[in-house]
């Protein structure tokens, strides 16, 4: 493929490769044959703009977004858009996975300049970064009364030329008017906060279909993870029946992949069936705790088993050759959205041959088709495949025993599985994520406690292990790894691979995952907490400057990087005995507790942050080996209970115990007394030592009769 000469807005002139050639982020590779003559990030281009004076067209996307294909391919890679964007602006391209910071900025601008945002997100401004334009997805050419690229830009280029003034001032107060917010006074978070969020969440719950809201619907397994505490705190039943509604939605849903297993990104519809197709690492993470803590609240097999699948698609499908995780997976594969996973019956049928019907039926397969893409709105006979009814259900309508339905299941999507991966598949972005990583070496760990399976702990110290010695450098973690690492590192950096390395040392109990998550949270506050209001901002102090610093705590996709650190904080804090830590805890939340208060539902993750604070808290230390079975059968008897205000340690012999009595030294009397011995102490006073794991739960105020697996 060629592309048009970026030094000229001739059409005629071309060349291989525009400046993003030599980039290694995927979605700035897909944009390096575009006849758009783009510029990564880069002083070079706002240096260019000024010095001849235009202003600067900034688009951001991502590898795996639809939208961002659908306007790459409609505009970017069209001659005449290019020559209208080559002729009067400079353009910048940028990966918002790679630069979270640039798109936290202006999705904010975009935000609040048009009520909206997402991605792809369209921003243009001044040389000098302060933007006066702002959308998301432009069409090439407009419709229904919409205008597109092809009547905005030269329209833009009139005013830059002849209408300056007006458009230097409208910078000029969106700029003024995001730099002076400030957040809220409020009173001090409490109860009533936990209790508004719930309130919240019941008045927008779907009792019929799960989640919160209409369609579009997405998993939010924050707004869950919150619900199993309050239900936990509060014995109340609609908070945990909640979150079961929606897990099991989502896991009877097109959201779920039923043969690859894993979640894609969110659900086009109100019912969980008709999915947007990319599949998150995030989403995969954050969704295997919310299923690994509704089993321990529950003892529903079904819940452990969803968290299993998902980790078997990030084992298979996202796990790098080092044992680090990739990013993403695209939703369209030949240039189609969701080819890869739809099927029609007669490609069902030819799979299965004469046995093909149980799974016609039990995938809620039709013949006309039950998909209408977002690119075509056409049916054309594609399915998603989704369950209507539970395993139970639709053994009962057919008359058989669940456990053979579920085994003759199991044969159709082990066939149906190998042909689709005869299939072109959807682009992979390859790039390692810090932020994200740490996210899944939550999750794979949190199945080690949960599960008892040694594979998910070696899983996720693999991963640590490759992080620790790959994005550590002498200024701090660095944001992502691809060849090798790059892009400072920022908040969620730092706060997802200290949550991370807090469950791998909960998990496993090797002092150095503790002591590496310390060590970042020292880091994390001398680089990010602000000392005049606290709380921590986004990017880091000697980062790059941009127009604004923002200092989030509100849930998206993802919890906030505040939210995260204040769980960090307590929970070291508690680990240790360094009141200091649970001090910058508290101040974390006064500093946002206005924000917080007045709409506490938006701020779940941070909630369950302040359910832990409130206590009362369980800290146990148990002393003894950790391969000897008394001490396994203590491990495993927490690891079996959804006791979310509990931190645990391991105080062995030898040169681990000495390193533990470092790092906590509450730790240092406590011996084995007669074999493994549980140490429990919550609410600041402690109990007499046990070796009992029935005791030591009853300690811990847990029923014996709760779940076990």
């Amino acid at each position: 493929m060629t592309s048009i000469d970026p030094s000229s807005p001739d059409p005629s002139a071309v060349r291989t490769a525009n400046r993003l050639s030599g980039e290694k982020s995927p979605y700035l590779l897909q944009h390096a044959h575009n006849p758009v003559d783009w510029y990564p990030w880069s002083e070079e281009a706002f240096e260019r703009a000024s010095r001849e004076d235009r202003p600067v067209f900034l688009s951001i996307g991502y590898s795996t977004c639809h939208w961002c294909h659908v306007m790459a391919h409609e505009s970017f890679e069209d001659l005449e858009v290019a020559r209208l964007l080559n002729r009067a602006f400079v353009c910048v391209k940028v990966d918002r996975e790679e630069r979270p910071d640039i798109d936290g900025v202006y999705m904010a601008v975009c935000q609040a300049m048009t009520g909206r945002g997402g991605w792809p997100l369209t921003i243009i401004m001044t040389p000098d970064r302060k933007p006066f334009f702002a959308a998301t997805y432009i069409p090439r050419q407009g419709r229904f009364g919409t205008a597109g690229l092809l009547q905005i830009l030269p329209r833009i280029e009139a005013q830059w030329k002849e209408s300056r003034p007006e458009l230097l001032d409208s910078a000029d107060r969106i700029v003024s008017q995001l730099s002076s917010r400030s957040l809220p006074p409020g009173k001090p978070l409490d109860r009533s906060t936990l209790d508004g969020a719930y309130q919240g969440l019941l008045a927008r719950f779907d009792w019929a279909l799960g989640g919160f809201g209409g369609a579009p619907k997405f998993p939010s397994p924050h707004n869950l993870t919150f619900l199993l505490r309050y239900w936990k705190r509060s014995g109340e039943a609609a908070a945990l029946e909640m979150a079961e509604t929606t897990l099991q939605a989502m896991r009877m849903g097109g959201i779920f992949d039923h043969l690859g297993y894993g979640f894609h990104r969110y659900s086009t519809d109100a019912r969980w069936k008709l999915p947007h197709f990319e599949k998150m690492l995030y989403d995969q993470a954050l969704l295997t705790i919310a299923y690994l803590e509704a089993f321990q609240a529950t003892g529903k097999e079904e819940y452990a088993r969803t968290a299993r699948e998902i980790l078997e698609y990030v084992h298979r499908d996202m796990t790098s050759p080092e044992g680090a995780f990739y990013s993403a997976e695209d939703a369209d594969s030949e240039g189609v959205e969701g080819k890869f996973y739809l099927w029609t019956e007669d490609q069902m049928r030819s799979v299965l041959g004469p046995g093909a019907d149980l799974a016609v039926r039990a995938f809620s397969v039709q013949r006309g088709g039950n998909f209408a893409g977002e690119s075509t709105g056409q049916r054309s006979g594609a399915n998603v495949l989704f369950l209507q009814a539970s395993l139970p259900d639709l053994a009962a309508t057919l008359g058989q025993e669940p456990v053979d339905l579920q085994r003759r299941l199991e044969v159709a999507r082990a066939r149906l599985l190998a042909a689709r991966e005869a299939r072109v598949r959807p682009r992979r972005d390859e790039k390692i994520l810090t932020d994200w990583n740490g996210l899944m070496i939550a999750a794979l760990a949190r199945a080690a406690q949960v599960l008892g399976d040694g594979a998910y702990l070696q899983g996720a110290q693999l991963a640590a292990d490759f992080l620790i010695k790959e994005v550590r450098s002498s200024t701090g973690l660095m944001h992502r790894f691809l060849g090798g690492a790059g892009m400072q590192g920022n908040l969620d950096d730092y706060a997802f691979l200290i949550w991370g390395l807090i469950e791998l040392y909960e998990a496993g109990f090797d002092p150095r995952y503790l002591a590496a998550a310390l060590d970042l949270a020292e880091e994390m506050v001398e680089h990010f907490w602000d000392r005049k209001d606290g709380g921590f901002y986004f990017s880091p102090l000697h980062g790059e400057e941009l127009i604004l610093r923002p200092k989030e705590v509100y849930d998206g996709a993802l919890p906030s990087g505040n939210a995260v650190a204040m769980m960090d904080l307590l929970r070291l804090g508690r680990i240790t005995g360094r009141t200091e830590l649970e001090e910058r805890a508290s101040r974390l939340a006064e500093a946002f507790s206005g924000q917080v208060d007045r709409t506490p539902m938006a701020y779940c993750h941070l909630l369950s942050a302040l359910d832990f604070a409130m206590g009362p808290t369980c800290e146990v230390a148990i002393a003894g080996e950790p391969r000897s079975g008394d001490t396994l059968a203590l491990v495993r008897s927490l690891g079996r209970h959804f006791i979310p205000r509990k931190v645990q340690l391991l105080v062995p012999s030898g040169q681990a115990g000495a390193e533990i009595r470092r790092l906590a030294p509450w730790t240092r009397d406590l011996v084995p007394r007669g074999g493994a011995t549980a140490y429990v102490c919550s609410g600041y006073s402690c109990q007499l030592p046990t070796g009992d794991a029935a005791k030591m739960l009853q300690l811990l105020g847990q029923d014996e009769g709760t779940p076990v697996s």
